[in-house]
């Protein structure tokens, strides 16, 4: 805007300047608010359409029985920590350990932090940007001599979020800080279970042990009487020999049972954050009490499990990033205004008119970018593709674990009726067959292979146990742990921040 000069008088000029300049400026905002106007008229042509949850198919029950509905047991939610169902002090007191100490969890809380931080950054690219800054030079130039220049001002700088991209890219954060959180869980809920399971493999190894040290004294009596009986004439070097290899077979089991006991102990004090030890043990494998199988509908997987809970805040995020890539196409609106103080003499600094200001309102957009924007768009587009694909994949293998899990309880239960009968039968074909070898009715060969059936028959049943109770711990982590998740608790003090 000019202000005509030549229609007034010139001490009425000098009194006008003044007014002109703020009339300048209020032009120039009213340019900026023009064009503000303009864009926003515009900014309804772009919409993405909100998030919905894709649809899955749920299955009514689960394929296998094993789990009640909802009205006939237990629910997740009722239980108490499930690990406690096992009824074992020492179990307890190592899960608690491991939730405090192991790095896995610790690495995953840190990235839940991690991820809050992100949050608050993206929030804050949507607020006015303030700042200061303080200069001070001296230059020479040939026939003009030396100068110097000294400024201080104070500057502000805002782009407002006219197509929600910034309001997106928050959306996004957030949803990433809550998969991150969903993540920490799952690595909770994987820490429990890989406790529980180590535990029930340490009591597994001690029967095992136990079996294989009964059997080695058992057998170490017959050595030193039948040694008395090939001394005495009244037994053949041959079956002396099948004694002692039977013997030395039940011994052969041991340093192997032993070995495996000591990686076992090692793996789960790390497990648990402690330098490799022995780990005390509050119970043995047959004072473990069956846990109480859980209640609930495969839809409850929607909202439990931590890996379908982090899989759709993924979506949720990618979905988010979409609108950032619309936003690429349409124009940006900043703002920025500054004001302060500059001299050529430090003295005159903040007197006189040293004042200084600026205004500028800042509209870009592109025209012409390469493809750039294309390709970004099509980049987010795929990436929401696969997180939709990745999602319905996640259900899935989720329903397949629960199933797996049942399948294996059954199996396991099954087997374990098969081999403790199986057991009992050996015990008495055992004492059947040393009476018939002492009545003279069968060789000792009879006594040999009964006992070496039984010997692998125990076994067995050991491990079989043991598979049972790891099925168990199995079907609760494909459940999603406990329907409280107090497992999970405590673990971060990250909150996520309000939109």
């Amino acid at each position: 805007m000019t202000c005509p000069q030549s229609l007034i008088s010139p001490r009425a000029a000098s009194a006008a300047r003044p007014v002109c300049a703020r009339l300048r400026a209020r032009s120039a905002i009213g340019v900026c608010g023009a064009a503000l106007l303009g864009v926003l008229a515009t900014s309804g042509c772009m919409s993405t359409p909100a998030y919905v949850r894709p649809t899955v198919e749920v299955p009514a029950a689960y394929r296998l029985p094993g789990i009640a509905s909802s009205a006939d047991g237990p629910s997740l939610d009722a239980l108490a920590p499930w690990w406690q169902g096992f009824g074992d002090a020492q179990l307890d007191a190592l899960v608690e350990e491991a939730l405090r100490a192991n790095h896995d969890l610790g690495i995953a809380v840190a990235r839940v932090d991690e991820f809050a931080a992100r949050v608050t950054a993206a929030r804050s690219a949507a607020l006015p940007q303030l700042g200061y800054g303080v200069s001070s030079g001296r230059q020479r130039a040939p026939g003009i001599g030396a100068s110097g220049t000294h400024a201080v001002g104070l500057f502000a700088s805002w782009e407002l979020d006219l197509w929600g991209r910034l309001r997106s890219e928050q959306d996004a954060a957030r949803a990433e800080l809550m998969a991150s959180e969903q993540a920490r869980r799952g690595v909770a809920l994987s820490v429990v279970a890989s406790v529980v399971a180590g535990y029930i493999t340490l009591l597994d190894l001690d029967r095992r042990l136990e079996i294989a040290n009964a059997t080695v004294a058992g057998r170490r009596e017959s050595v030193a009487l039948f040694q008395l009986r090939l001394d005495g004439g009244a037994l053949s070097e041959f079956e002396m020999l099948q004694v002692s290899a039977e013997y030395e077979s039940a011994v052969a089991a041991v340093p192997e049972l032993q070995q495996a006991l000591a990686e076992q102990e090692n793996a789960l004090s790390v497990l648990v954050g402690r330098t490799p030890g022995p780990i005390a043990r509050g119970g043995t494998l047959q004072t473990l009490q069956p846990p109480v199988p859980p209640a609930g509908l495969p839809s409850d997987l929607l909202a439990r499990r931590p890996d379908i809970l982090q899989s759709e805040q993924q979506l949720v995020a990618a979905h988010a990033r979409i609108q950032v890539a619309r936003a690429l196409y349409f124009p940006s609106l900043s703002l920025t205004g500054q004001g302060g103080h500059a001299s050529a003499a430090l003295d005159d600094l903040f007197s006189g008119p040293s004042r200084t200001w600026s205004f500028v309102g800042q509209l870009l957009g592109p025209i012409f970018a390469g493809g750039a924007i294309d390709a970004a768009n099509r980049q987010a587009q795929a990436r929401n593709v696969q997180a939709v694909l990745d999602y319905q994949r996640t259900i899935q293998n989720a329903f397949r674990d629960v199933d797996d899990a049942l399948a294996a309880i059954q199996s396991k239960t099954d087997l374990v009726a098969s081999l403790e009968r199986r057991v009992d039968a050996l015990r008495r074909a055992v004492a059947l067959a040393g009476e018939r070898y002492d009545n003279g009715y069968a060789d000792y060969l009879e006594v040999l292979d009964t006992e070496r059936g039984l010997f692998s028959a125990e076994l067995a049943l050991s491990s079989a146990r043991g598979d049972r109770y790891r099925a168990s711990v199995a079907l609760y982590q494909a459940l999603g742990g406990d329907g409280g998740n107090r497992e999970m608790a405590s673990r971060s003090s990250v909150s996520v921040p309000p939109r």
